[in-house]
């Protein structure tokens, strides 16, 4: 026997020590539950045999009958919440088979190789990981018969790695997770899952608002039992866990090894560009009431420029010729589209259908729909706000042109203790607001998806969307030097013939003769900071733009 066989025997062997504690602290509070109905039946039964007789006994027995009546009562509404409580399910994008039938060919070669059950089904992540889920609840399987509970859990599958990754890469990188279904498939361990899960939907269903007096308070109850026998399997569920996934690994080593610890770089890498790719140019454009709809081709175009920017990735291009993952699938635009609508909707709060304020917007679309109308938009915002405080115009003679100039000279003139920046920056991040809370909410829509039986999220729960907000809130004087920019940028479309564009790895850009300017921001936070206009009138001066021209707006 190899030492890979041997500790991977070790590992099973740990984990199903860990889920018999586990099974061990739900017996322990079962043998809490019975004890006075026990202590009950003893004392009716030396009764009957005539011992502990008296009026003292019969009231101790009538005593005891009460309480293990009550406990008894207490307990079965507690199990039946418990066991009535939906566990959460991640937000994914179901892949059918006969949309995919090579990807479900190439997982269950993978099972065959690994000698492990293949997943019951397999489904898409808008995120860089892969993992196995169990959706054998009857609220995620409309049923609850023995067949549904031996059903194998589902592969979860993060779609950037399908359109990253070559095939063999793919196959390698699921190896370990696909080698879990073995464990999974163990009665002790699942048993010991069941109950984890079905301990922490009871918490979230007793920490859930919108509940009358009637229901919270024995909501809350439940969801009290259910945190301290949560607190009492902490450190077993965690430990089973790690040994579950370190048996996974070790049995995985036999597939694909070598290959699969390259194969991680490129994990990392597409985590950076997913990471990057959502952050610097989704987040404008879901703003803006646009969604882009080839999110996950994005992550190609994304990592083949760091690759052209970045010497230590020049490597990377060269994959590009063999086959990607993405082909397993047989119409992988119609799957990029819906796992972009759901990264959407998790990231940003988008409702679940498209619509006017929300519409889908392709790459080439991109520079016009969103970058020119993010321009436009917070000009209009920076303008407005400067009229509200009485700013007035640079040009007396059109008092109602819009210009550059003016925005330059308020903030490069005298003010208070912070300059005019501060006055102007707390105005902009008032009016941000206002403009956000005015957005259209997505839940009609979200609420008509889930009444269709569609909706990724109806099995999530109730949290508010979004689930994962990429960035914090913005402060004042960012959102400030955010506005003065966009307003050079039209200047400069307007008066220099440049150009919208789109950077793969910074979002909205500034082209000028077709090649991007990314030395803005320094003359832009001199003016917005320091009241300094100086680097910004170089730089205007440079690029031919007429700060005094007028500006159009949205």
């Amino acid at each position: 026997m190899s030492g890979i066989d041997v500790g991977e025997e070790l590992g099973a062997r740990a984990a199903q020590a860990r889920a018999l504690a586990l099974l061990r602290i739900r017996s322990r509070a079962l043998a809490v539950v019975i004890t006075p109905a026990a202590v009950a039946v003893v004392l009716f039964a030396a009764a009957a045999q005539g011992h502990l007789g008296g009026p003292v006994w019969d009231g101790v027995r009538w005593a005891v009958l009460g309480v293990a009546v009550v406990v008894l009562l207490v307990a079965a509404a507690v199990a039946v919440a418990v066991a009535r409580a939906r566990p959460a399910v991640s937000p994914t994008v179901p892949v059918a088979e006969e949309g995919a039938p090579d990807l479900y060919r190439l997982v269950r070669d993978l099972a065959d190789r690994l000698g492990v059950p293949a997943p019951s089904a397999i489904a898409l992540t808008p995120d860089c990981d892969s993992w196995l889920e169990d959706r054998t609840h009857r609220a995620h399987r409309g049923g609850a018969g023995r067949e549904a509970r031996n059903t194998a859990p589902v592969l979860v599958i993060g779609s950037p790695f399908l359109w990253w990754m070559r095939v063999a890469e793919l196959r390698a990188v699921l190896a370990p997770v696909v080698a879990g279904t073995d464990s999974s498939a163990h009665p002790d361990i699942a048993a010991a899952r069941r109950f984890v899960r079905g301990l922490d939907a009871a918490v979230a269903d007793g920490a859930a608002p919108g509940r009358g007096a009637l229901r919270a308070v024995p909501a809350a109850f439940t969801g009290w039992v259910a945190r301290l026998l949560l607190r009492a399997c902490r450190e077993h569920a965690a430990e089973m866990e790690r040994c579950v996934a370190a048996t996974a690994s070790m049995r995985a080593q036999g597939v694909d090894y070598a290959l699969r610890i390259a194969a991680q770089e490129q994990v990392g890498l597409a985590y950076a560009g997913w990471d990057r790719l959502l952050t610097r140019v989704a987040l404008p454009a879901w703003r803006m009431g646009r969604w882009p709809s080839r999110l996950d081709a994005g992550v190609v175009s994304a990592l083949t420029e760091l690759s052209r920017r970045d010497r230590l990735a020049d490597g990377f291009t060269s994959r590009l010729g063999e086959r990607p993952a993405c082909d397993l699938l047989e119409e992988p635009g119609i799957a990029d589209e819906a796992t972009s609508l759901l990264a959407a909707r998790l990231f940003h709060g988008g409702p679940a259908e498209s619509g006017p304020d929300w519409a889908p917007v392709d790459w080439q679309q991109y520079p016009d729909e969103v970058v020119d109308r993010k321009w436009r938009t917070e000009a209009a915002r920076l303008h407005r706000v400067l009229d509200a405080m009485g700013v007035p115009p640079a040009s007396v003679a059109d008092p109602a042109v819009p210009t550059l100039a003016r925005v330059m000279e308020h903030l490069a003139g005298p003010g208070g203790p912070g300059g005019p920046g501060e006055e102007l920056a707390a105005g902009i991040g008032a009016a941000v607001a206002r403009d956000d809370a005015q957005a259209p909410a997505p839940g009609p829509a979200q609420q008509t998806a889930s009444a269709a039986g569609a909706d990724p999220l109806d099995l999530w729960g109730s949290d508010p969307l979004p689930l994962f907000p990429l960035q914090p809130p913005r402060t004042g004087t960012e959102l400030l030097a955010d506005h003065v920019a966009a307003m050079v940028c039209c200047a400069a479309v307007d008066t220099a013939g440049a150009a919208p564009g789109l950077d793969w790895l910074d979002g909205p850009a500034l082209l000028v003769d077709g090649e991007r300017r990314a030395d803005l921001a320094v003359p832009v936070l001199s003016l917005v900071e320091d009241g300094d206009p100086d680097p910004l009138r170089s730089w205007l001066a440079e690029m031919g733009v007429r700060s005094d021209k007028p500006v159009r707006l949205v």
